[in-house]
């Protein structure tokens, strides 16, 4: 077997699980913050989820037994550790299935008329039937859906490019930094997958640090340029979901192409969260099948029938909050490894991080929170 497979592999699993439906989201809040104070924000996240996912690589290295973030928390933290990680992550995954439910009845109106909640309702009867029936395909298809989201975004970015207006790109707002800054953590983020590298990498855990540089950069990469293509050709008209602003502007045929291309990203990543929930309380609170499936499926639905119908402002909640405690835990538990005086295996490598930069990360996901729960008071 080729040995550059393993690496290969390794990326794709970063890429895969990083890049989604939160892409849709990104050109709104960038717009309204100004494109140069996003793609400020974008880059500092970056950068930001670069260390979070090398500290957590160097966690894993340390440790002999294999575990999920939750059981890093567990282990290294206790269990009021273990609760706050559980708890982050399935506030995540029900605030990601609401925003997509909310999506997608958007994106189905745009392309066909009709009422948005509607397509929402039925869509949620398909998806939640998909998920009850348990289909391995979906999880399989996710790795292929990756693939084809970086080939639409570079047709979508070639498609566009003539009609830019590049004077839609030179805001730049230091009174709205805050403004993209739950959107863009929610779709750079991908720790969940960190844990799995080092397996992937059996016997080459030293290209485990590589694939995390790599895994990161191409979803930057990725956002920027849609970013800048549908911020320069839709400006401050950018809607909530980026592809039907873009679909109104560049054409009846972007309107088909970029929606469906919004639709299956959407759909797709509806199903892998609902999946891994649904998994989630049947395998590990050994809860029964439908009743895992209910547990999974009705909260989301539930919310947006109450009211919560706004897809970025989800997002941007489920980002700041979510992905903040989850970072500071991350932070938590590798300052804790490193107060040890020796680990149960020696990593591959260690980050000589100063004090400092910690702190500053800590002030960043602490900031987050505390701007995004200021909005609802």
């Amino acid at each position: 077997m080729d040995k550059k497979l393993p690496f290969l592999e390794a990326i794709a699993i970063l890429v895969g699980t990083i890049i989604g439906a939160g892409i849709l989201g990104i050109p709104y809040v960038v717009a309204q913050a100004g494109f140069l104070t996003g793609v400020a924000v974008l880059a500092v996240l970056a950068a930001a989820v670069i260390l979070i996912n090398l500290f957590i690589g160097e966690i894993v290295l340390s440790t002999k037994n294999r575990y999920q973030l939750t059981g890093y928390a567990n282990k290294y933290l206790g269990k009021a550790g273990k609760y706050l990680m559980f708890g982050a992550t399935v506030f995540g995954f029900y605030g990601a299935l609401l925003a997509y439910l909310i999506g997608e009845g958007e994106v189905l109106a745009a392309l066909t008329g009709g009422n948005p909640l509607l397509y929402s309702l039925l869509f949620f009867v398909f998806g939640s039937l998909l998920i009850y029936l348990g289909l391995a395909i979906i999880k399989k298809f996710e790795f292929f859906m990756t693939l084809i989201i970086l080939l639409i975004v570079l047709v979508i970015s070639l498609w566009s490019f003539d009609v830019i207006n590049f004077e839609n790109l030179a805001e730049f707002n230091l009174a709205k930094l805050f403004i993209p800054y739950g959107v863009i953590l929610f779709a750079i983020g991908g720790s969940s997958a960190v844990p799995q590298l080092r397996f992937v990498l059996q016997g080459r855990e030293k290209l485990v640090k590589r694939a995390i540089l790599i895994g990161v950069a191409i979803p930057f990469i990725v956002y920027l340029l849609f970013t800048l293509v549908v911020v320069g050709v839709t400006g401050l008209t950018t809607t909530e979901v980026a592809t039907i602003g873009l679909g109104n502007l560049a054409g009846k045929s972007m309107i088909i192409f970029g929606n469906l291309f919004a639709f299956f990203t959407m759909g797709t990543s509806f199903l892998t969260l609902g999946l891994a929930l649904k998994d989630t309380y049947r395998f590990d609170l050994n809860l029964s099948y439908k009743f895992s499936w209910l547990l999974a499926c009705l909260p989301p639905l539930i919310i947006f029938i109450l009211g919560l119908n706004s897809f970025v402002k989800v997002l941007g909640t489920v980002g700041a909050i979510g992905g903040g405690i989850e970072g500071l835990l991350i932070l938590a538990i590798y300052l804790k490894l490193k107060s040890l005086k020796k680990t149960e295996r020696e990593p591959e490598y260690k980050i000589p991080v100063p004090g400092f930069i910690i702190g500053i990360l800590s002030l960043i996901f602490i900031g987050g929170i505390v701007y995004t729960l200021r909005q609802f008071s």
